[in-house]
């Protein structure tokens, strides 16, 4: 698997500058790329670099289970190590650290000790963090990774990182692309829809350019994560949660994108499966895009956590999750209904990438508007995201900016298009909604 240039580099490069009484802990699903990114890091930035898999050690995570205390545990360490540990000079790497949640209990003496510098990844954090006794707060540096966004699969595929900066710029001065540049980032956004952003889907892509390959790398990544169902979701809940993510798909294509209740074998009412469906989200392997009942900031205290949209961490896995001829037309910009669902989730996992929580709303006499955006300056932007040629209607953003009560400060279509405004509306191409962060 090749390295791929990814943003997080430098947020471990901060932690190693800024904080030395810190250990580095690399969060996210599984497969996203964080045991590479953290493997080549450290054995750059370190002399001496001892590194632990508790998936594939099963004898050192067993050994580390029975620490009772830091102390013993980095006798542990030790004893397990394969390489000589230098005080002030080496990197401890712990992978997979959930298999051994204790380690994270004993860290904060670890680290105040300062001998070493410690270096954790986690990827499923989110529902095994309850058996950790004692998270070490303000001992630990968080660092969360999700799949490549659209711009780091630009650097995957040879293009300078200046270009897809220079659309940024066009975007925040409200400028058109120059024809070349949105041509160029028209066709690599084409291409991302039915790849996505997981590493090995990138990899494969790039060394092959055979859609094939990419598809087979995705029903894999979808075999491991019902693996993960079945091996660490309570058992009452697994056979659920697992109809819940093999009902994505569907949900994500109906009109409205809404995941019905009425989808799961007898369920009714949303508290039968809301630890279901709070077990997907909070194992990183899927996306749910809250209703809120109002476009008024702030957004949270509308925010209504049964109703909502569910798609998978990576749009290409749910693209791939389609027959084949869903991308018929899709690279001449002419993409099948089902991949109108697509290019929601395309939104929805940039926006997550870009730290910006996920919302929508939709009512009778106003209608959908997809995705609303609050910056931590509190103001909101308005989303509406279109698939096909028919950019320029719009009614749901419409209606909603003539209602004087809601607090919308900006009103975008994203869709095929360059950018240009027409009056209130911002029309801009989607494949730029990472840029909202950075204009805000």
């Amino acid at each position: 698997m090749r390295l791929l240039a990814r943003k997080a580099e430098k947020q471990f490069e901060t932690w190693l500058a800024e904080s030395p009484r810190k250990a580095l802990l690399v969060k996210g699903a599984r497969q996203v790329g964080k045991s590479y990114l953290v493997d080549s890091f450290a054995r750059h930035s370190f002399e001496n670099v001892v590194s632990f898999d508790l998936i594939e050690d099963s004898s050192t995570r067993a050994s580390f289970l029975q620490a009772t205390s830091a102390e013993d545990l980095m006798l542990r360490i030790s004893v397990a190590a394969t390489a000589t540990l230098v005080p002030g000079k080496s990197a401890i790497v712990i992978d997979e650290v959930q298999e051994a949640p204790n380690v994270l209990t004993y860290l904060k003496y670890l680290v105040q000790q300062g001998d070493y510098r410690f270096i954790l990844t986690g990827s499923l954090l989110g529902v095994t963090l309850e058996n950790i006794d004692s998270l070490p707060v303000g001992y630990v540096t968080q660092v969360e990774m999700h799949p490549l966004d659209f711009e780091e699969f630009c650097w995957a595929c040879r293009l300078n990182q200046s270009v897809y900066q220079g659309a940024v710029r066009c975007f925040m001065q409200e400028k058109p692309l120059p024809d070349f540049l949105y041509r160029r980032l028209t066709d690599l956004f084409h291409r991302y829809l039915m790849v996505g952003g997981m590493p090995d889907a990138v990899n494969s892509f790039v060394a092959t350019n055979n859609i094939d390959s990419v598809r087979t790398v995705h029903q894999d990544l979808h075999a491991l994560y019902r693996g993960d169902i079945t091996k660490h979701a309570p058992a009452e809940l697994r056979l659920v949660i697992r109809d819940i993510y093999d009902l994505i798909p569907s949900e994500a294509a109906s009109k409205g994108r809404r995941f019905r209740l009425s989808s799961i074998d007898n369920v009714r009412r949303f508290n039968q499966v809301q630890n279901h469906f709070l077990w997907l989200t909070q194992a990183g392997v899927a996306l749910a895009v809250y209703n809120v009942t109002a476009p008024v900031h702030p957004l949270l205290v509308s925010e209504q956590r049964n109703r909502f949209k569910l798609f998978y961490l990576d749009a290409g896995m749910l693209a791939s999750s389609y027959p084949k001829s869903a991308y018929e037309g899709l690279l001449d910009g002419r993409a099948s209904m089902n991949m109108g669902g697509v290019y929601e989730a395309f939104v929805a996992q940039e926006l997550a990438a870009h730290g910006l929580a996920l919302r929508y709303f939709t009512s009778k006499k106003v209608g959908e508007l997809d995705f609303l955006v609050e910056h931590a300056d509190g103001t909101v932007d308005a989303l509406e995201v279109k698939s096909g040629a028919s950019y320029l209607t719009h009614a749901a953003l419409d209606n909603a900016l003539s209602i004087k009560n809601y607090t919308i400060d900006r009103a975008l279509v994203l869709g095929e298009t360059n950018v240009k405004r027409a009056g209130n509306i911002l029309y801009a191409p989607v494949f730029l909604v990472g840029a909202l962060e950075t204009d805000a």
